[in-house]
């Protein structure tokens, strides 16, 4: 097939569904289709495939771009309103190297405000809802692109991850997700991007169907900085130290974790047993039942300079003045707020976690001797399995009544490991299962190897409406 008639395809599958979904927030399908035609004209003069796949790993490939990445001529609001005229006049780091790699954008995909809640909502764009089940949430923040990936209208998606916004949309939406070793890909060119010790817990990274496509992206993504990731090293999966852990030890923030989620963990448990001969260790790490807390700790704590993290109430004002949650609530109840309510409730939160120095400090702490112990525990040849989530994905509107289920993502953040999220077929509902793969720092080739095998045995995306 022509790169045109790829395209094409891709274009047609996103205007049939979208109108349902509400994921392509703005597309760019024009240019796209021109930029095909000249893939066809460069195939056709013919420089040798060698040569082509050297220079262009991804030529050709339809990818979609989470919106608060710079995508040049696209909008880059984050979902604030008082952003909405924002129009990239540049391309992220990452959007630059995959568009040199060959790919192709197809528009930009939604997000919650300003990328800090887990359902993909905003006053600018609406809502994005999820293709197995429309009264269900993709995820956030970028649940635009878990949603665009699960119903077929891309190859392959930019995402980021500060506290799971890459891992909870790939679980609710049954398809991949990484989020590298902290530091490895550039985070440059997003809105907002991180600053203080936020810098070391934000990673952008890929989003797909097809497992085998993690690794490629991740390369093209990471440039340079891929030497430090082993990715060229073969990974022998009977010689990994397999270890499990079936919840968070009981968070009293935290919902119990649903049984087929567990469920489908201890088939992963059996399978990697009774198939390659090894033995996972279950484990009970006592502090992560403190995930949320040591997250939000570590999240507002200072950094090496004695930086102050960036308030979100600020970054909601956008170089304007700051907003006053109590007010903004005020507002919200009688209709009249440009803000989501989980961003306004954020807003609230923080002003709360100023109150309690002390207490901080211990959490933070308590952070950083969990790296430790995990740094110990997972070793040169360790992977952890452990839910993605509590629950499967919840129902519109419902996050709000369980706001901090997010930690099971979250605290990878704080604790810099790399993590490849991994879909596990459908619940008795037919909404997606999963699991979460985590391996010590820069070990990310050992948990994109386990992904590739999963796939393989748990049969990895199930196309929405197939079942």
């Amino acid at each position: 097939v022509t790169c045109v008639e790829v395209v094409e395809a891709y274009v047609e599958r996103i205007r049939e569904v979208n109108p349902l979904i509400n994921a392509v927030v703005k597309d760019r399908f024009e240019e796209a289709l021109q930029e095909a035609q000249q893939v066809d004209k460069l195939l056709s003069e013919g420089p040798g495939d060698d040569y082509l796949e050297e220079k262009f790993p991804l030529l050709g490939v339809p990818i979609t771009v989470k919106e608060a990445f710079s995508l040049h001529g696209m909008p880059n609001t984050s979902g604030l309103v008082n952003r909405r005229n924002v129009i990239a006049t540049s391309d992220a780091t990452v959007v630059s190297r995959l568009k040199q790699a060959g790919a192709i954008p197809l528009g930009v995909t939604n997000c919650s405000e300003l990328c800090m809640w887990y359902e993909s909502s905003n006053r600018v764009y609406g809502r994005t809802n999820n293709p197995y089940d429309l009264q269900r949430i993709v995820g956030g923040s970028s649940g635009g692109e878990g949603g665009v990936l699960a119903a077929a209208c891309s190859v392959i998606g930019v995402g980021s991850d500060i506290g799971g916004s890459i891992r909870m949309p790939a679980f609710f939406n049954g398809v991949f997700g990484h989020k590298p070793t902290t530091g490895v890909v550039p985070n440059d060119g997003q809105f907002p991007n991180a600053r203080g010790v936020r810098t070391s817990y934000l990673c952008t990274g890929p989003m797909c169907r097809y497992a085998e496509d993690l690794e490629p992206v991740l390369r093209v993504m990471a440039g340079p900085g891929v030497n430090k990731l082993k990715l060229n090293e073969k990974v022998s999966l009977e010689k990994i130290k397999f270890h499990c852990m079936d919840h968070d030890g009981g968070s009293v923030f935290v919902s119990p974790v649903d049984k087929e989620i567990l469920q489908a963990q201890q088939k992963v448990v059996e399978h990697l047993e009774g198939e390659l001969g090894v033995q996972v260790r279950r484990v009970a790490i006592h502090k992560m039942k403190y995930s949320f807390q040591i997250w939000s700790a570590m999240m507002s704590s200072k950094d090496s300079d004695g930086q102050e993290a960036q308030l979100f109430t600020d970054l909601l004002g956008d170089h304007g003045k700051p907003v006053w949650p109590l007010w903004e609530l005020m507002k919200w109840l009688v209709g009249m707020s440009s803000h989501t309510l989980p961003a306004i409730a954020l807003g609230l939160t923080e002003k709360l976690m100023k109150l309690n120095p002390g207490g901080n400090a211990k959490l933070v702490s308590m952070g950083k001797s969990l790296q430790e112990e995990m740094e110990a525990l997972l070793g040169p040849d360790g992977v952890l399995l452990y839910p993605s989530h509590p629950t499967i994905a919840p129902r519109h509107h419902s996050p709000i009544c369980m706001p901090f289920n997010f930690a099971y993502t979250a605290i990878f953040n704080v604790l810099g490991l790399p993590v490849t999220q991994c879909p596990l077929g459908l619940s008795s509902e037919g909404l997606p299962l999963g699991i979460q793969l985590v391996a010590a720092s820069y070990n990310d080739h050992l948990t994109l190897a386990v992904a590739q095998y999963l796939e393989k045995a748990f049969g990895g995306w199930v196309l929405p409406g197939k079942v």
